[in-house]
């Protein structure tokens, strides 16, 4: 058969160069700008992992836990008892009362200051004596020497107690401050609508709003079935130790590990916030650690000075400090977190955005990175999730012409419900190391060396527990389906609210999980029970700082949310009297 192309007329293939035509000018610019057929499929390919990856975001915006929230839940056996309390704490008489009551008992002055010597030896214990007299006048109850248990026995055994605590203690008053005060700190005055004074938050409002709660509760002639035990410290504010460190084993002894149903102690409150009311009950509380920092150096007379004194290297240590706060990190495995994903849940008015990158965060590692950015921007924010840090304590040198041998300066660190102590001291550590160097210091951190052996140096650097005092985070109380008295106690706000109210609101309150920046007197009742709970219902109004006015000038409580406290303590007890689950 012939190579014929009978089309062509030609042989196939040809051997010689077909006759080219010359191309057009039109033909000549497409051949330029022509596109090779792969930068569209890989165009494509873009285009569908570009579509996937973003509807995954919008799939997670669906497919969020829910944050379920807890029903209302009032007293059932004893519901005409909870009526007529709540019927009576909105009485005049009630509240002239209570408001007395509070007011007594921040005209008592009850200071506790860091380092103590132990009660009998250091006078300053005293102080709590006339405190006593007065709660003894009070509220007519048995009294322990300055540390405070009650048993209020119910008639079941077999049901674990309640534990309602509080500290008696409050932060000293700097006498430089006294005069800006708007009224004098140790007054208890009454404006018409404030207590005023330290103490009247934190927290003889807390311990006052109990006693008056049982008082109240007592004169009703009510008969708990479940034990109710009230514990009161009296340093918490110098970490506990004497008080509540002390009524901590004593109660284990008699209650026993695990021995208590739920703990229920001073702390957060509720805020209104994007446009809905949010309580935030403590279920995790930060670790603490104070860190000091310790600079010795050549002393001598001031006119023959070295380049840095020991109180220039210290001031330099603590600007490094400063310039290098702790880096915010965001987890999935941590309460705030929990909280954040109740807020986009069930928040009326949290921005679009944000509400859309807190859902997305639960399966998107890019929205969880842009949620730790937003959330680095607040201060507030950033010391709930974040170790902090801050220096609050400084001294050196004795005299004016006379080189310092020794200045120091205490850290207080704040550390991280996902962090700890090892982790933070070794930060520490690292941090410090380099200038310790610069400046020639033998440098010794927690117990080891750091610096080399035997190496000339013309001064030292010390870190140290400064007194031997810090603590790991606590453990995170269970908020689980199954977790009874954190639906007990989120059932109880939200009555608590509708009833001071007098409104009937199914979701009047959203309730999420909360972290404690500080610390309370929990750290000694870890081993009494997995359930402890820091709140005390305490309305926060709109303030996005829920500790303004604490531990500072003009320090007051509104009469309004101290009587709402009485009712929250009130229907906790009513709630956890019938409660089958605890």
């Amino acid at each position: 058969m012939p190579l014929v192309n009978e089309k062509t007329e030609g042989i196939l293939p040809s051997s010689s160069a077909p006759e080219t035509p010359t191309p057009t000018r039109l033909e000549r610019m497409k051949a330029k700008y022509r596109v090779h057929p792969k930068f569209f499929i890989a165009l494509w390919v873009y285009f569908v992992i570009r579509l996937v990856y973003e509807s995954q975001d919008y799939f997670y915006l669906f497919s969020t836990p829910s944050c379920a929230q807890a029903d209302v839940l009032t007293p059932e056996k004893n519901a005409d008892l909870w009526n007529a309390l709540n019927e009576k704490i909105g009485t005049p008489a009630f509240q002239a009362s209570a408001i007395d009551y509070l007011a007594g008992a921040v005209r008592v002055p009850t200071e506790s200051f860091d380092n103590m010597d132990p009660v009998g030896t250091d006078p300053r214990w005293d102080a709590f004596g006339p405190f006593h007299d007065y709660l003894l006048s009070a509220f007519p109850l048995k009294v322990n020497t300055y540390g405070l248990y009650y048993e209020w026995k119910g008639s079941d055994a077999s049901l674990k107690p309640l534990l309602l605590a509080a500290h008696q203690d409050v932060v000293p008053v700097d006498p430089t401050t006294v005069d800006q005060w708007t009224h004098p700190p140790y007054s208890g005055f009454f404006d018409g609508k404030r207590i005023w004074g330290r103490g009247s938050s934190d927290d003889k409002s807390g311990l006052i709003g109990i006693l008056s709660t049982i008082e109240t509760l007592i004169e009703a002639q009510f008969q708990p079935t479940r034990t109710v035990v009230l514990s009161f410290g009296f340093d918490e504010e110098a970490s506990g130790f004497q008080g509540a460190g002390k009524l901590g084993p004593y109660l284990e002894s008699i209650y026993g590990e695990n021995g208590i149903a739920m703990i229920v102690d001073e702390g957060s409150g509720f805020i209104e916030q994007y446009g809905s009311i949010i309580a935030t009950p403590g279920i995790a509380e930060k670790g603490f650690l104070n860190v000091l920092v310790e600079v010795t150096a050549p002393g001598g007379h001031s006119s023959i000075p070295p380049s840095h004194t020991s109180i220039g290297i210290l001031s330099a240590l603590l600007v490094h400090y400063e310039k290098n706060p702790y880096k915010v990190k965001v987890t999935r495995n941590e309460p705030f977190y929990d909280a954040l994903q109740c807020v986009a849940q069930h928040a009326n008015d949290v921005p679009s955005h944000l509400r859309r990158v807190i859902k997305q965060s639960v399966q998107s590692n890019k929205a969880l990175h842009r949620l730790q950015s937003f959330i680095r921007e607040d201060r507030v924010l950033s010391s709930l999730v974040g170790t902090t840090q801050a220096i609050d304590l400084i001294h050196g040198g004795v005299k004016s012409n006379a080189l310092p041998e020794k200045a120091w300066a205490i850290v207080n660190h704040r550390i991280s419900v996902v962090s700890s102590l090892d982790e933070v001291k070794a930060a520490d550590t690292a941090l410090l190391e380099e200038l310790g160097y610069k400046f020639n210091l033998t440098y010794e951190a927690f117990g080891s060396r750091i610096s080399e052996e035997d190496a000339p140096a013309s001064g030292s650097l010390t870190l140290s527990d400064a007194f031997n005092a810090g603590l790991e985070p606590a453990p995170i109380t269970p908020t689980d389906h199954d977790a009874a008295p954190y639906h007990l106690l989120s059932g109880t706000i939200r009555a608590t609210y509708n009833a001071h109210r007098s409104i009937n609101d199914a979701d009047s309150v959203i309730v999420a999980p909360g972290v404690m920046p500080g610390n309370t007197d929990t750290r000694f009742y870890w081993k009494l029970s997995p359930h402890i709970f820091r709140y005390n219902h305490q309305n926060v109004g709109s303030s996005k700082n829920a500790l303004s006015g604490i531990h500072t000038v003009n320090e007051s409580t509104d009469v309004d949310s101290f009587l709402e406290m009485i009712r929250f303590f009130a229907t906790l007890i009513l709630n956890a009297d019938e409660s089958t689950t605890l």
